[in-house]
C-alpha cells in the first residue's frame, strides 16, 4: 500500500522516498512504524512510486520533478476529499535522500511552503557528499573514472562529474549551495536529521551520509562508543558518538601487525579487479549499458515534455556560477576500497601519482574531532560547510548483526539479522514532530 488515509481534518502530509534500483515496499517497516506509533493522530503517509526499479537511473533532477508532481497530485486529491494539509515532513533513504532534497527545492520555489509548514526532514544512508572515493591511490581512481559510467544519469550526478544545466558545476555541489533554493528550502524544516551507517555500508559509506569530512570509524578497535541512554548499542550521541581509547606510547607507534592488517585490507578489491572484473562485471555492465540507454530515451522524452509532465512548470531559475544481482554488484566494487586521507595526515597513504589528472583538492583546517582529514574534492568541502551551517542532527548507527547495514538501519527486509533496524526507527520516532 503506497499511502494510509486518515480522517477529515487537519492533516499532517509524511512523505517517504526510495531509494536506488528501490520501490515503496523497501519503506514499509518505516511506513508501519510510523502508523503503529501516531495511531491517533491524524496523518497521512505517502509513498512516491514514480521513480521505482530502473527508473532511478534517470538523475536526481528528472526523480525529484517526478516526486514533485506526485506530491501536488496527492496534495489535490487530499484537499478534494475535505482534508486541509497543514504541515509536511519527508523522509529519504539512501539515493531518496537527494531526490527528496531536490523535490523539497520545487516545492519551496513553487510556494507550497507557505501554506503547509514543512516539520521534519530525515535521511537515512543518503550519499549527501555523492559517492566518489575519497582516495588518491590506483584502485581508487578506476573506481571513480568506472563508477559514473555504470548508472547513467545518475552515476554521473553522484560521482559528481556532471555539469548541472547552466551553472555547468555538479548538481550535488549546486544542491548544496547556499545561493540555490534547495538549501534555503531545507533550512524551512523545523527539523533536520539523518542516520549513517558506521561499518558495512557498501553503498554509501559514514563520511558522505554524515555529511562529515572525517571518518572515525575506520579504526573500530581503536574506540569507545558513546550510545544514546536507551538505544544502545546502536544509536550514537550526535557530536560525540567515540573518543580514542587512552594507550601508552608503545601501542601508538606502527606495529608489523597493523601495518601488515592495512595491506591486507587492500587486497579483496585487488583481487576483485584480477580475478572477478573479466568475468562478472561483464554481465554487470552489459546491464549497466542497457539500462543507460534507456535512461537516456527516458531522459529524452522527458525533457521533450512527452513523459506526462510539463518540464518548465518544474524548471527553476538557476544563479550560474560564471535489480538486486545489480546491486549486489556495485556495492561490492564500491566497498573494496578503504579511505585515504589528505598528506600529512597518514603516513600510509598511497602514491598520489594515478591522481594527477582528478579535481584538485582543497585542504581545510584538520577537524576538530581529531580524526584525519579525507581526501575529499573543494566542491564536496564546500557543500559540507553549507549543510553545517543549515544544521542537522547527525546520528551514527552501528548495526551488529548483518553485514549488509544499507539494507539494515530501515530494517528494508524481515529477520533477526535486520532487527537493529527497530532500534533506529524508535530513536527517529521518539523524536518526530507530529
Amino acid at each position: 500500500m503506497a499511502s494510509t488515509t486518515t480522517s477529515v481534518g487537519s492533516v499532517h502530509l509524511v512523505v517517504l522516498v526510495h531509494g536506488l534500483w528501490g520501490n515503496p515496499g523497501h519503506l514499509q517497516f518505516l511506513s508501519d512504524s510510523i502508523r503503529e506509533r501516531f495511531a491517533d493522530e491524524n496523518l497521512h503517509i505517502f509513498l512516491p512510486k514514480s521513480n521505482s526499479g530502473n527508473f532511478t537511473y534517470d538523475g536526481i533532477e528528472l526523480g525529484g520533478e517526478r516526486v514533485t508532481r506526485e506530491i501536488e497530485e496527492k496534495l489535490e486529491e487530499l484537499e478534494k476529499r475535505g482534508q486541509n494539509i497543514n504541515r509536511m515532513s519527508v523522509i529519504g533513504y539512501s539515493l531518496g535522500g537527494l531526490v527528496a532534497r531536490y523535490a523539497i527545492g520545487l516545492l519551496y520555489h513553487k510556494g507550497i511552503f507557505e501554506r503547509i509548514q514543512p516539520v521534519n526532514f530525515t535521511t537515512f544512508a543518503t550519499p549527501h557528499l555523492g559517492v566518489r572515493t575519497p582516495l588518491t591511490g590506483t584502485t581508487n581512481y578506476i573506481w571513480n573514472v568506472l563508477g559514473p559510467r555504470t548508472l547513467s544519469a545518475s552515476g554521473k550526478q553522484l560521482f559528481m562529474v556532471d555539469k548541472f544545466r547552466e551553472t555547468g558545476r555538479p548538481l550535488l555541489a549546486v544542491l548544496a549551495d547556499p545561493e540555490h533554493v534547495f538549501i534555503r528550502a531545507l533550512a524551512q524544516f523545523r527539523h533536520r536529521s539523518l542516520y549513517a551507517n558506521v561499518i558495512n555500508d557498501k553503498t554509501v559509506t559514514y563520511y558522505t551520509a554524515a555529511i562529515s569530512e572525517t571518518d572515525p570509524f575506520a579504526d573500530m578497535e581503536d574506540l569507545d562508543f558513546h550510545y544514546i541512554d536507551g538505544y544502545a548499542p546502536v544509536v550514537m550521541k550526535d557530536g560525540n558518538p567515540v573518543s580514542r581509547k587512552r594507550r601508552d606510547s608503545h601501542a601508538l607507534a606502527p606495529t608489523w601487525a597493523t601495518s601488515t592488517s592495512k595491506i591486507l585490507k587492500r587486497v579483496p578489491f585487488a583481487t576483485f579487479l584480477v580475478l572477478f572484473l573479466p568475468l562478472g562485471v561483464t554481465g554487470f555492465l552489459i546491464n549497466s549499458a542497457i539500462q543507460s540507454v534507456r535512461s537516456t530515451q527516458r531522459i529524452r522524452l522527458h525533457e521533450a515534455g512527452k513523459a506526462g509532465i510539463d518540464v518548465g512548470e518544474y524548471r527553476i531559475p538557476l544563479i550560474s556560477d560564471m535489480r538486486r544481482e545489480v546491486e549486489d554488484m556495485y556495492e561490492e566494487m564500491n566497498s573494496g576500497h578503504g579511505q585515504e586521507y589528505l598528506s600529512g595526515h597518514n603516513q600510509d597513504v598511497e602514491s598520489q601519482s594515478a591522481s594527477s589528472s582528478q579535481e584538485s583538492f582543497e585542504k581545510p583546517k584538520r577537524a576538530h574531532s581529531g580524526f584525519p582529514t579525507l581526501a575529499l574534492t573543494s566542491e564536496q568541502f564546500a557543500a559540507i560547510r553549507a549543510l553545517n551551517e543549515v544544521g542537522f542532527k547527525r546520528f551514527p548507527v552501528y548495526i551488529h548483526k548483518h553485514r549488509h547495514t544499507h539494507a539494515a538501519i530501515i530494517r528494508r527486509r524481515t529477520g533477526a539479522a535486520f532487527e537493529e533496524g527497530r532500534v533506529v526507527a524508535k530513536h527517529w520516532l521518539d523524536f518526530f514532530e507530529v
